[in-house]
């Protein structure tokens, strides 16, 4: 059985299960500066991540997301807290624990990419990879998470090395993994939805599917090509960013209103969407009204 469905309990097959929404830009909205590392602020701003990850829960997120989407060692190396991965992981987690047991919700650990390309392209050979996805998840299993979350993907490869790492390091913990397609419904690699479909039910995730790109309308077109190419068992995933970004002023803002996406979570149901969430720019006030959406 889906270890995910098992764990989520009362899943109704005709009413998605509610993630949360983004996280860095709310965090940019608290004084976050451009191009800092939101993983610190789980130590040093911590009342600021939880206030947000309450915002959500309060919103209907059944699944809260750690702050820790930046936490491998090379994207801490960036802050130069490559020495801190255990520390500020088990942290994120710690945090969105606290807020989903009061909730009664659960937690998925987020691990992003590494930012470094993988052999052939690049110089990191997969076992090097995997390695810092297990360091990384070490971190986030000791706070306590619920779910694995690989995301905003763009190489298969790099998908199943931290699918690996999620094997070796909490074997009995459901794994979610979305990569992110462009306008040609492929990823930056030429991954098409189907392929990672494929891949993906082979490697044995529970869920899989895409977040981040352009919007709404070119995310059900990726939702439909993911649920038609469905393996048995296995769950699909939606996060759409709130649009695309408009600058307004000195700041950016995203054209999605929250009334865009709450007819967009209907659509997704109605392509038959197991997990619906959404991605950069939203907001707790997104999530509340796909809620609402979805429970009418």
């Amino acid at each position: 059985m889906n270890r995910l469905r098992a764990l989520l309990g009362d899943m109704d097959e005709n009413v998605p299960v509610l993630l949360d929404g983004g996280l860095g830009t709310l965090l940019q909205d608290h004084g976050l500066d451009d191009g800092g590392s939101g993983e610190l602020w789980n130590v040093e701003r911590p009342e600021v991540v939880t206030g947000i990850h309450e915002a959500y829960a309060e919103a209907g997120a059944r699944i809260l997301t750690t702050n820790t989407f930046g936490g491998t060692r090379p994207r801490l190396a960036m802050h130069g807290l490559e020495d801190r991965v255990h520390e500020l992981n088990r942290a994120g987690a710690e945090l969105a624990t606290g807020v989903a047991r009061r909730y009664g919700v659960l937690v998925a650990g987020d691990l992003g990419p590494t930012g470094e390309l993988l052999s052939p392209l690049g110089a990191m050979e997969p076992t090097e990879a995997q390695v810092l996805f297990e360091e990384q998840l070490a971190g986030l299993r000791d706070g306590g998470i619920d779910v694995v979350l690989v995301e905003t993907m763009s190489d298969l490869a790099e998908v199943l090395t931290a699918v690996a790492a999620a094997r070796e390091v909490a074997p009995d913990v459901p794994v979610i993994t979305t990569l992110s397609f462009d306008t040609n419904l492929r990823t930056m690699m030429g991954v098409r939805p189907e392929d990672a479909v494929a891949a993906l039910a082979e490697a044995g995730v529970d869920a899989v599917g895409a977040n981040c790109g352009r919007g709404p309308g070119e995310m059900e077109a990726i939702a439909e090509q993911l649920t038609r190419a469905r393996a048995d068992g296995l769950l699909v995933v939606a996060q759409s960013n709130a649009g695309l970004p408009q600058l307004v002023g000195d700041r950016f803002v995203y054209d999605a209103s929250p009334e865009d996406l709450a007819e967009h979570a209907r659509v997704l149901r109605d392509l038959g969407v197991d997990l619906v969430g959404a991605c950069c720019g939203s907001t707790p006030a997104h999530i509340a009204a796909m809620s609402r959406a979805l429970s009418a």
